[in-house]
């Protein structure tokens, strides 16, 4: 079923207000925290749960601040239309050279995604350090996985594989896009990944058949 926040661009609203919401928001971190990026990250994070909803304004019905630890989101929430989505928060440090933050397993989306009614939302957040306590949020992607095109994602071999954006610094964004093709391409994706996982594991089978040969001819000096 077709969003109305993402498939009339609405979520360029939201993105807009939750950017200038990060830029207006009392300082949040110290001269030890500003220096971490994951503690930057969880601080964003944790303003965002507790905001969030704000920035959605009528597009929310109902809202879940949190989530459970190993879930694939870090809130939810449903809209008018009772279709539910998932968000997921990633945030980026500008400058970095190569950043490639996990999204989500390819099984689990597949899982989620028989169910039309259901979102995985990337809420991205890029950012730069502009003071000794302070960030100055430049850019957010509010989007479904499936506006992000493949040309900015990899499959990560984790599991059943894992959904990867490539570099961070560059998110190339298609509006509207089908998830039926998407989801299409993903498989296609996985059709390709898999028979080279295949040969990996086939290769390292190969090193410790010798390394075990190795062994077996060893003395035992340990008995």
């Amino acid at each position: 079923m077709k969003s109305k926040i993402f498939y009339t661009g609405e979520y360029k609203a939201i993105e807009r207000k939750t950017k200038n919401f990060l830029n207006s928001y009392p300082a949040f971190l110290t001269k030890h925290t500003v220096s971490s990026t994951r503690a930057v990250g969880d601080a964003i994070h944790h303003v965002l749960g507790e905001n969030f909803e704000t920035s959605l304004g009528r597009h929310c019905r109902e809202w879940y601040p949190k989530s459970a630890r190993r879930a694939m989101a870090d809130f939810l929430f449903s809209d008018e239309m009772d279709l539910h989505y998932l968000v997921d928060v990633k945030t980026h440090r500008l400058k970095t050279r190569l950043n490639m933050p996990n999204l989500t397993s390819v099984e689990r989306l597949a899982r989620l995604y028989q169910d039309d009614t259901n979102y995985y939302v990337v809420l991205i957040v890029a950012y730069e350090i502009v003071s000794e306590i302070g960030v100055r949020v430049t850019n957010v992607h509010f989007v479904p996985i499936e506006f992000l095109s493949w040309d900015c994602l990899r499959i990560g071999a984790l599991g059943w594989g894992q959904i990867q954006i490539a570099n961070a610094n560059k998110i190339i964004v298609n509006e509207n896009y089908s998830r039926r093709r998407w989801m299409l391409q993903l498989c296609e994706a996985l059709l390709a990944f898999y028979p080279r996982e295949v040969e990996k594991v086939k290769g390292r089978m190969r090193h410790f058949e010798k390394i075990k040969r190795e062994w077996q001819e060893k003395a035992d000096i340990w008995r």
